[in-house]
């Protein structure tokens, strides 16, 4: 690709040229993302209302609102993961337990501005609009623009639906704001990051890495004495404290945080060339090490960095959740409502047991979404054309798309393991019992496994058949978490729930263990692997 050399510039001004062509940029975003931008800011936006809604439905009075907030106020572990309390009102607790939300919205702010920014660059298409009349910071500008009206959407949606639920107008406008200025917040960081790399792979790297620091800030902070998690912009969205004695002003080092990163985002994109990156690129050893004489190799090293930042991540969650197994044990004998629900989910009336398999399913859930990157990371490799070097020598198609797919079949189930076994740890070190809940903590965590990989099987016939709709099992897999998420409250036909993998898997810890189920899913996910991959041998390449 052509580098495209940035004009000279005098002193520190912009030039109003820079910014020529915004417009057009912005409607060609729009026309991209008309169906991605509404669906993530309305579910987004939805999300806290739903959220009380169920909390209305199994903490029927203010007593045992009262009591779920002593519960959780007593838990370290609850508040490392959801934050603190700050009332007991339906609209505290209700927003309480949305607070992923901030998170939620965090992350399709980082993918929408990569995706308008940095994979244009990456792809060439920013190139040929850069030798029209189109300024240089039309782009950022118009990525930006999308990305902080979709926030303000979902935060006008969400202070609607809490306004529906006759919430205070207060609370509801004080999350409402708190969820639009961390999408905002978290898009500017994302233009910051896109100025940095000349891949889209490691400028999502860099903002992930710098959203997954923050919660981390935020959890250590919340479950110390509070003072580390202003240091947070997390933690300034939970410090806006909704419905329990607003902080307005919290809202002020949100806006100085957005205001300055993307001063800083301009600042960069105006001393690095079209295509470039702030961050020089290492150059390689003159010969390859053994290990890249093959392709399982080369996508060992393409795929080790989202491995080890996946299993990372589980770990520290399966922490979380063996910590807190005592004290959620607690709160479900407070709400009948709640302790049907977590008891049929998992499978077992020992409250404790239930709840740790629930939480191993939604691990589940979340392996499979590590298993579909992986398999992006393959179709990845075909669409920018490096797949087709590969090919070109003595390497079959099979064998290379096999080497991607071990990591999407194996990756789950590291992951998986490392939490189940950081669960097993805490939870059994507190029970006095570490060998027999270890021991099923890893049992649980092995029966999700087939359920993955049905996901990853879906994702690979995707590969195979429809390259160009690969993407989509993002959609599925959002789907089946939906469902499974909103389908266990009860209120959808049992058919609808069977088209969901994880709900089929034995209910360990706590249930009854068969292997029917079992070898049914692994046999789906044996059977769409391989036809995918037949499918892929025998098609073109697809650039």
């Amino acid at each position: 690709m052509t580098t495209v050399t940035a004009p000279a510039f005098t002193g520190s001004s912009w030039a109003a040229g820079d910014f020529a062509g915004t417009g057009q940029m912005l409607r060609l975003y729009l026309r991209r993302d008309r169906v991605v931008a509404p669906l993530w800011a309305l579910l987004i936006g939805l999300l806290p209302a739903l959220q009380a809604v169920s909390i209305r439905g199994m903490y029927g009075s203010p007593e045992q609102l009262e009591q779920l907030a002593a519960t959780t106020a007593a838990s370290p572990a609850l508040i490392a993961m959801y934050g603190p309390v700050f009332g007991s009102s339906l609209g505290s607790i209700g927003t309480w337990e949305a607070g992923s939300a901030y998170a939620m919205i965090a992350i399709a702010a980082v993918l929408t501005v990569i995706r308008h920014t940095r994979v244009e660059e990456e792809t060439g298409r920013a190139e040929l609009v850069a030798a029209t009349s189109i300024g240089r910071f039309a782009g950022l500008t118009g990525a930006l623009l999308l990305t902080g009206g979709a926030a303000l959407v979902a935060g006008i949606t969400c202070t609607a639906a809490l306004l529906a639920l006759e919430l205070p107008l207060s609370g509801a406008l004080a999350f409402g704001a708190a969820l639009a200025g961390s999408g905002i917040v978290w898009a500017t960081v994302a233009a910051v990051a896109a100025q940095l790399s000349t891949g889209a792979r490691i400028a999502r790297g860099v903002a992930f890495g710098a959203l997954g620091a923050a919660f981390a800030v935020r959890a250590v902070g919340d479950a110390g004495n509070g003072v580390l998690s202003w240091f947070s912009p997390l933690g300034w969205c939970l410090q806006i404290r909704p419905f329990a004695d607003e902080r307005w002003w919290v809202l002020l080092p949100l806006g100085a945080l957005a205001v300055g990163a993307t001063l800083l985002a301009y600042r960069l994109r105006r001393t690095r060339d079209l295509g470039a990156g702030l961050l020089a690129e290492r150059p390689g050893p003159p010969a390859a090490s053994p290990a890249l004489s093959g392709p399982v190799g080369l996508a060992w090293r393409l795929q080790r960095g989202s491995l080890l930042g996946w299993t990372v991540g589980f770990g520290l969650y399966g922490l979380l959740i063996g910590g807190a197994v005592n004290s959620v044990g607690s709160m479900l004998d407070d709400s009948g409502s709640l302790r049907d629900v977590v008891t049929s989910i998992g499978g077992s009336a020992d409250l404790e047991k239930s709840f740790i398999a629930y939480a191993i399913t939604v691990l589940g859930a979340a392996a499979a979404a590590y298993s579909v990157s992986a398999v992006l990371r393959l179709h990845e490799e075909e669409t920018t054309g490096r797949a087709e070097s590969v090919l070109a020598t003595a390497v079959g198609r099979v064998r290379f798309a096999a080497s991607h797919l071990l990591f999407a079949i194996v990756g789950p189930a590291v992951a998986l393991l490392v939490s189940g076994t950081a669960i097993g740890v805490v939870w059994g070190a507190t029970d006095g019992d570490l060998p027999n809940k270890l021991g099923e903590s890893l049992a649980g965590a092995a029966v999700q496994l087939p359920a993955v990989w049905v996901i990853t099987a879906l994702a690979v016939l995707l590969y195979g058949f429809v390259p160009a709709y690969t993407p989509l099992a993002w959609g599925v897999l959002s789907a089946t978490i939906v469902i499974f998420l909103f389908g266990s409250l009860g209120g959808l036909p049992q058919w609808v729930l069977d088209l969901v993998p994880f709900v089929h898997p034995p209910k360990l810890p706590g249930g009854a263990f068969d292997l029917v189920p079992i070898l049914w899913l692994t046999a789906i996910a044996l059977t769409g692997i391989v036809l995918g991959l037949a499918a892929f041998r025998r098609r073109d390449l697809r650039q």
